[in-house]
């Protein structure tokens, strides 16, 4: 027992280090600060926060009560510190289709927490008619680059490659199936095909590395205006 509470201590004090550290750095360039300076800072500061709360794991057994109550809790506990710290609003200019899976978080995908982004959450990242006009409509109110993913080790690709599991989520399957035919549907859609050809508009396809985050881009058909 004595061990893990040594690391849990050394861990805490190399996050509580570094926190000071970035604190520190932040006051001594306060006085020549910039937009790129203050972002890398607030990023880095971020990615403390996560680091803080990564190796947090519950202990025991919960029930589905018990989860939904802490749901509610942290919800309060973040709730009254935006009211403490209102946060700026930014039009978005970016959308991102991506996956549902857990460990693909947007924030630390693009490295920025401003609601710069929309960002659709989807199984296997399967785009229906409603994603696709919910999308058009993002563009038209000043969306001006569309990013499609994919992800390694996602588990909706693992049901359409696997007999078995297509039986047992044949719906799920045949969304996978479809979903280069949908992302096509969607860039030759009228608007969005103009769009792309006058240059105002990109579709984007990328390929997530779900352990490292980075964006792999991969080539799609249609991409006039680029």
């Amino acid at each position: 027992m004595a061990l893990p509470r040594l690391r849990n201590l050394s861990r805490r004090a190399t996050v509580i280090v570094a926190l000071l550290g970035a604190t520190t750095l932040a006051g001594a360039v306060a006085v020549m600060t910039s937009d790129k300076l203050d972002f890398v800072i607030g990023g880095a500061l971020i990615d403390i926060g996560y680091r803080f709360q990564d190796p947090i794991h519950p202990h025991g057994h919960r029930s589905p009560s018990a989860v939904w109550a802490e749901v509610l809790s942290h919800n309060a506990l973040a709730a009254r510190v935006r009211d403490l710290f209102p946060r700026s609003t930014h039009h978005p200019l970016v959308a991102l289709v991506v996956c549902m899976d857990a460990r693909i978080d947007t924030n630390e995908l693009v490295g920025d927490t401003r609601r710069y982004y929309y960002v659709l959450r989807l199984a296997g990242s399967v785009m229906s008619e409603r994603e696709e006009e919910m999308l058009e409509l993002a563009v038209d109110n000043g969306v001006e680059v569309v990013v499609l993913t994919t992800h390694s080790e996602c588990a909706a690709d693992r049901v359409a490659s696997d007999p078995v599991l297509r039986v047992r989520y044949p719906h799920l399957a045949a969304g996978v199936d479809e979903r280069e035919a949908r992302r096509a549907e969607f860039r030759a859609r009228p608007n969005i095909a103009a769009r792309l050809r006058d240059g105002t508009l990109r579709v984007e396809q990328v390929h997530i590395d779900t352990h490292s985050g980075r964006l792999v881009p991969r080539p799609t058909h249609a991409l006039a205006g680029r």
